[in-house]
């Protein structure tokens, strides 16, 4: 567990109630496996992310980003840094951008962009040095490794009261074993959509039997 004296990685992402994570914001987003939902979250408003996004991105300082969801940040926030998305769009054009890839030679066209991947555990560690909130938004298969190695410190789910069957999960078999607390009180809105925040610990689950 990340100690308080370092940075912290958070990891926020989309999610129905059956826990899938796939391509929640475009239906061009990720169609991959024959997904036929993507782009379901923009399909169901809600009233009470935008101004919870907002108060989490409060203190991001440097953005970490899977290969696909950098692409799709790139193309769109250079281009919108006024009107109702101005802020955010702001924010993520001037902090640090770390894309996590096995290409040493991509190509990185998003001022501020580096490659990471050569040595995740390594590099997660510069950052936490480096930065107070490194927030990894999306980036499901990358974050899929993260939750295997334990390379994060707080995971915020927005969990949609939809079900969407078959899609890739937030959780897949490599995941670490662990226990996670929860920071808050969990906050739903007038749509039903509620956020979760967790923190990671060192703990492992327990077994036994009820007598």
């Amino acid at each position: 567990m990340n100690d308080h004296t370092s940075g912290r990685i958070l990891i926020d992402l989309f999610t129905s109630l059956d826990g899938v994570a796939q391509g929640p914001g475009g239906t061009d987003e990720d169609t991959s496996g024959g997904f036929r939902f993507s782009g379901w979250q923009a399909g169901h408003p809600s009233s009470g992310v935008g101004p919870e996004i907002e108060k989490g991105m409060r203190g991001l300082d440097a953005l970490l980003l899977g290969r696909r969801t950098y692409d799709i940040f790139a193309s769109y926030w250079p281009h919108h840094t006024e009107g109702e998305s101005g802020d955010i769009g702001t924010l993520f054009n001037r902090v640090p951008k770390y894309v996590a890839s096995r290409d040493a030679d991509i190509a990185l066209g998003w001022e501020g962009s580096t490659r990471v991947g050569a040595d995740l555990a390594a590099e997660v560690a510069a950052m936490r040095a480096a930065h107070r909130e490194v927030h990894v938004i999306g980036s499901l298969d990358f974050v899929h490794t993260l939750l295997a190695e334990g390379l994060f410190d707080e995971l915020n789910l927005w969990v949609y009261p939809i079900l969407l069957g078959a899609g890739k999960k937030v959780f897949d078999d490599r995941a670490l074993p662990s226990v996670l607390e929860l920071l808050q009180e969990p906050i739903t809105d007038d749509g039903g959509v509620t956020l979760l925040r967790y923190g990671r610990t060192d703990r492992v689950p327990e077994v036994g039997t009820f007598d």
